[in-house]
C-alpha cells in the first residue's frame, strides 16, 4: 500500500473556454470537477497503475463531503473506451481526517485556443490543534501498513510550518520511505529532517538553494539533508540526483496541454517505481513519461493513457558523471 498526505486537500474545478479575454464575460464550453490537492492527483495516478493507496489529509464542510463523495465514486478510467485493454484501478482508500472547515476549491480556467491555463486557489480551512493531533493518530497508524508515503502540497491555515518535518520524522522511525512535495518554507524545514525523496520544480528548487543551475542547486538541496532530489525542468524533463548516480531524463519531443497535475503524475511515477523495485533510469522515464501524457490530457489531472503508453519507451534518459555523493 501506499500513502499519500494531502494537508490542504482541494473541489478542483476545470473550466474550458473557447477563448479567455481579460475584462470580458465568457461562456464555459466544458467543465470537470475532482476531488484534489497534490496528494490526492497522486493517489488517482497510482491507482491507474494498479496500485493500492491510501490518502489521508484534511476534508470538511459541504465541499468536503463532495470531494469525498467524488473520491468514493468510478475512476474516470472505468468510463474510458481504452480502458477494457488495460489493468482495473486499484482501490483508493479515504482515511482522511474530517475538519469543521470548509474545504477549498481550485479553479483552472483553459483556453481551449491556446492551451495555457489560469489557476485560482483558494487558501483552505483553518485547522485547530486537536485536527492536527487527530491526524498524527491517524497518520502513525497508516504507516504501519505503508511501502512509501508522500507528503504534497501546501499547508492549511493554522498548521505550523514545521508540520511536514513531524511527518517525515514518523515516516523514518517507523522505516517507510518519504517524499516530500512542498515549497517555500514547508520544504526548507522539511528537508533538513531528511526525507528519502524531494521532487522540486525549478523555482521552487532555485528558491530553496539560491541557484538557478540544475545540476548545482539540485546537488545543494542535498547537502541540506534530503538523501535524493528529482527536479522537474518543465519541457527538459526530470533531473535526478541520488546516492546510487545521477540521471537526466526528457521527453522526446515538446508538448502543448495544460500542465495542471503533471508533477504529481511524476510523484506517482517515482513513487511506483521505488516499490516496484525499478532502476532510477526507468523510475525517471516512467516519471517522465506519465507527466508529459498528463499535459495531454483534456481534464486537468488526468493523464492520456495511449500518449502514457506510446511515449514511455521514447524517453531519453542521460546518465551524469561522476555519481552524486
Amino acid at each position: 500500500m501506499i500513502l499519500t498526505v494531502t494537508l490542504n486537500t482541494a473541489l478542483d474545478l476545470t473550466y474550458g473556454v473557447p477563448e479567455l479575454v481579460p475584462h470580458a464575460s465568457h461562456r464555459v464550453s466544458d467543465m470537470s470537477e475532482r476531488p484534489g490537492g497534490k496528494g490526492l492527483n497522486v493517489a488517482r495516478v497510482l491507482s491507474a497503475l494498479g496500485h493500492e493507496t491510501v490518502v489521508t489529509g484534511f476534508a470538511g464542510g459541504s465541499t468536503g463531503a463532495v470531494l469525498r463523495e467524488l473520491l468514493a465514486g468510478p475512476s474516470p478510467l472505468e468510463a474510458d473506451p481504452r480502458a477494457a485493454s488495460v489493468p482495473a484501478p486499484a482501490p483508493i482508500t479515504d482515511a482522511l481526517v474530517t475538519v469543521a472547515g470548509n474545504t477549498r476549491r481550485t479553479i483552472a480556467v483553459v483556453d481551449r485556443a491556446t492551451g495555457d491555463t489560469t489557476q485560482l486557489n483558494e487558501p483552505g480551512p483553518l485547522v485547530s490543534a486537536d485536527e492536527w493531533t487527530a491526524l498524527l493518530g491517524r497518520y502513525e497508524e497508516l504507516l504501519a501498513g505503508a511501502d512509501a508515503v508522500a507528503l504534497c502540497g501546501s499547508l492549511p491555515p493554522g498548521i505550523h510550518v514545521g508540520a511536514y518535518a513531524e511527518l517525515v520524522r514518523a515516516a523514518r522511525a517507523a522505516g517507510v520511505p518519504v517524499l516530500l512535495d512542498t515549497s517555500g518554507e514547508p520544504l526548507r524545514r522539511g528537508i533538513a529532517a531528511r526525507p528519502d525523496l524531494i521532487k522540486p520544480n525549478a523555482d521552487e528548487l532555485a528558491q530553496l538553494t539560491g541557484s538557478r543551475e540544475p545540476m548545482r542547486a539540485t546537488r545543494d538541496a542535498r547537502r541540506r539533508g534530503a538523501h535524493g532530489v528529482v527536479a522537474s525542468l518543465g519541457p527538459d524533463g526530470m533531473l535526478a540526483v541520488t546516492p546510487d548516480g545521477s540521471w537526466q531524463a526528457a521527453p522526446p519531443a515538446k508538448v502543448l496541454g495544460n500542465p495542471t497535475g503533471a508533477g504529481d503524475s511524476a510523484v506517482a511515477g517515482l513513487l511506483s517505481g521505488l516499490v516496484e523495485g525499478l532502476s532510477w533510469p526507468d523510475r525517471l522515464r516512467r516519471a517522465v513519461a506519465l507527466s508529459t501524457a498528463t499535459v495531454l490530457a483534456p481534464t486537468a489531472g488526468d493523464f492520456d493513457r495511449a500518449a502514457y503508453e506510446e511515449l514511455l519507451p521514447r524517453v531519453g534518459v542521460e546518465e551524469h558523471t561522476p555519481a552524486a555523493r
